[in-house]
Parts: structure tokens; sequence; C-alpha cells
């Protein structure tokens, strides 16, 4: 089957409101940070700023997928609602083909995020992205050379389905699961990395498909090369990313930020911004680089797609041109 898009993008598109305040932070040790947001209850509390946007995995790729020039579409549901037209219209604009965006009797998923200091607290509602299912859209719509998949909520269960799919319309996988994901179709999930061709983690979420901590990073990365025949890349937040192809392994630090703003997306942007970068040249030193500038040009304005980087902004930019890789035989 030939080819219709460069890349598809399949999986959550949402509506996201970011407001910005001096929200009162207090000790809570329950949280990974030991803080949180101190709302009184019963009280009306104003905001200093306020921003609408879009999000959601999908929408987040898609978005740099068309700004790096790639013939892009999102496979993604929204519901019929006006935050479904919303994303659908923010989507073409950037350049990315909605026809499969599908409409669900569920309402979009919705995000209400609390800013503070470029941290946030964000307050899901999943509607219609939690419940994604191949049988909302034929698979012959969806040809491409590359699918970008995370697929939220229940939409896991989709999973087999695609990549049996992908090996039949000769389509590439890059994948990019949620803990969720992880936690919940782990032993499919192992059983189907021979047939992803980029597989993306965090350190917490390497840890939990592998069973190893991350403590044992080596031993984390050689049990999924055995795996998978594909590249790996394993991100470690301020401390940069760890990248196999199965013959090398590479280190890279980050682009340090201007100023942070908002995290929401910085992983989105990094995974697609890598796989970009692996379409375009096939390297991955380009990939690598391609990727960090991306995350860290997202971080520095509000919400998930606000930042991400033109092609030519990438490559134009003296600022994108050097990070320290470092690289050695597995």
């Amino acid at each position: 089957m030939k080819p219709k898009y460069d890349i598809v993008a399949i999986g959550s598109a949402t509506r996201d409101a970011f407001f910005e305040s001096d929200f009162k932070i207090g000790r809570y040790p329950q949280a990974p940070s030991g803080r949180a947001i101190i709302l009184p209850f019963g009280e009306k509390l104003g905001v200093k700023k306020a921003y609408f946007t879009i999000g959601g995995n999908a929408a987040n790729a898609a978005a740099t997928f068309a700004r790096q020039g790639l013939k892009t579409a999102a496979a993604a549901p929204v519901g019929d609602d006006v935050s479904g037209e919303e994303i659908k219209r923010r989507l073409q604009k950037e350049g990315v083909d909605v026809s499969n965006i599908v409409v669900s009797a569920q309402p979009t998923a919705y995000s209400v995020l609390l800013l503070e200091k470029g941290e946030r607290t964000i307050l899901n509602f999943p509607g219609a992205s939690n419940k994604f299912s191949l049988k909302d859209i034929p698979l012959s719509r969806l040809a491409a050379k590359w699918w970008y998949v995370s697929l939220p909520g229940e939409s896991h269960r989709s999973f087999g389905q695609l990549v049996a799919a992908a090996k039949k319309m000769r389509v590439r996988i890059a994948l990019n699961p949620s803990m969720n994901h992880i936690v919940r179709g782990r032993r499919e999930l192992l059983r189907l990395l021979p047939e992803i061709s980029f597989l993306v983690l965090n350190e917490s979420e390497a840890s939990a498909l592998t069973g190893v901590s991350f403590k044992k990073a080596e031993a984390v990365f050689r049990k999924l090369d055995r795996l998978m025949p594909g590249v790996l890349a394993v991100t470690s937040g301020p401390r940069g990313v760890t990248v196999s192809d199965g013959r090398f392994i590479y280190h890279a630090g980050v682009f340090k930020e201007r100023t942070l703003a908002d995290r929401t997306g910085a992983g989105d942007a990094f995974g697609a911004g890598f796989v970009a970068g692996l379409m375009r040249k096939n390297n991955i030193e380009y990939a690598i680089r391609l990727a960090s500038a991306n995350a860290t040009a997202t971080v520095e304005k509000v919400g998930a797609t606000e930042g991400l980087l033109t092609r030519r902004e990438f490559e134009s930019g003296r600022r994108w041109r050097t990070l320290k890789i470092s690289k050695k035989h597995v």
C-alpha cells in the first residue's frame, strides 16, 4: 500500500487551559516532589494569566512533525463539541491532516493546568481519548511511512492490533507508551518490542518495563537491546538522554532553557523531534540534537505546542548547532 503520509500520530488530543497565579505551596510528603498547591476550600481565587491551547500526545507530536515539514496526519478521538472543533482548527492551521480525527459520543478530553514558576498541577478529564479504537478508523486511511503511537487510558488495548496492521502495511512504529500502558500491558509490550523501530521512555518507565532499577542503567539497556532491534531512547530530565541503536550507546545533556515557563509536552516534543530527525537524516546524533532542541524550546512557552520548532528555526538557529554527545560501543 503506497504511503499517503510521511507519518501519522495516533493517540490523544485534548483542550488545555492554563491558569497562572501566586499559588500557595505547602509540604505534602505523599507527592514525589514533597510539595503541593494549596487551594482554600469554599473560596474564589483570582489568576494572573490564562492560556487556552491544545495538547495530548497525538496533537503534540503531529504539530512537531508538521513544523518539521513532514506530511502529517493525526488520528485521535474528540467530542462533538466546541473543544473538539478547536483542536481540529488548530491542527489544520499547523498543516496537519485532520480527516482521521474521530468524533466520539464522549466529550473532548480536557485538562486544567495550574502553573507556578514553570511547574504545574494537572486536572485531567480523559473524555473521548480514553477509549480510542481501531474500529473508529479504516486502516487504509492511515497508510504512512511511520506511525507515532502513544495510547492513553483504555486505548492501550488497541496496541496489538495496531502493531499487526503496521507490519502488514509496512509501516514503521515509534512508540511512546504511558506508565499506565506499561503497567497494564507490560507482557504484550515486551512481546511486541521486536516490531518497534523507535522506543522512547523516561527512567521510571524504563524500570517499570524491564523490572530493573535504573540505578542499574546498563542492565536496563542490555535487556531492552536484546528484546528490540530498533532505537531506544531513555530521557533523564535535566540530566539529558541516553540512546542505544544496538551498536553504540550515546549520551547527551540538554540545551539550557532561557526561561522555564511550563514543562508540559516536553516529553512529546523530544520523542517526536527524535523521530523527525531519524526520518530526515537517519542519523542518531542529528536526531538527538533536534529532539533536545525541540524539548527545550517547548518549555520556554506555556502550552505543549506553542514553542515547537520549525525546520527553519532549528537549522538556522545558532543556539541549536552544538550539543555535547558522547558515543561508545555497546
